[in-house]
């Protein structure tokens, strides 16, 4: 089956994260994300993907700070109502019965009961036409003391972070799941005899 070139959602699993900002005026705003990826390992720095209207590239513009919180799937209700189009002077924490979490770096506050959250600041912006792409530096990072294992890893299975896949007619909400297989970082690179 062909698909059109912009259904490329519909065969790849996009995270879900709420990105919280402040405006200026101290409105909250939360707003879910699936066009957000890290830069390349071993860099502090992601990147992510806006129409070029919405309050959170708005808020950002401003203040310079977000926070990238990773919702677990139990979160998936409060995600929706995040989704909605609210005016710019609601605070969609209050709309969405969101709990809020200060944050150690940057103003805007966290999400209670995420599974990470990564306190941000505005790099650079490259706008396009239609769209910008935001770089931000991941100036602090924490994972939920209720997700991670002994050794500082993601506990995959606990956590169940929330993605999605698109359809013709709307979202699928899932989360991965452990293929039974891990392999070290060594094994990627050819040994040369």
């Amino acid at each position: 089956m062909h698909l059109p070139p912009h259904s490329r959602e519909n065969v790849l699993p996009l995270p879900v994260v709420l990105i919280s900002t402040i405006s200026k005026a101290g409105i909250r705003n939360a707003a879910p994300w699936g066009n957000i990826t890290p830069i390349l390992r071993p860099l502090d720095e992601i990147v992510l993907a806006s129409w070029l209207r919405r309050d959170t590239l708005d808020n950002i513009r401003e203040t310079g700070e977000f926070v990238v919180n990773v919702p677990p799937a139990t979160m998936v209700e409060e995600v929706m109502i995040c989704s909605r189009n609210f005016p710019p002077e609601v605070d969609e924490f209050e709309e969405a019965g969101l709990t809020s979490r200060p944050s150690a770096v940057v103003a805007p506050p966290g999400i209670e009961g995420s599974v990470a959250w990564m306190e941000c600041r505005l790099v650079e912006e490259i706008t396009r036409e239609k769209f910008a792409l935001v770089i931000g530096n991941v100036v602090r990072l924490e994972v939920n003391d209720r997700y991670v294992t002994a050794q500082g890893n993601l506990d995959i299975d606990a956590a169940r972070p929330l993605c999605m896949v698109c359809s013709n007619d709307g979202i699928r909400f899932a989360y991965p799941v452990d293929a039974g297989r891990f392999a070290p970082y060594s094994e990627m690179f050819v040994r040369r005899s």
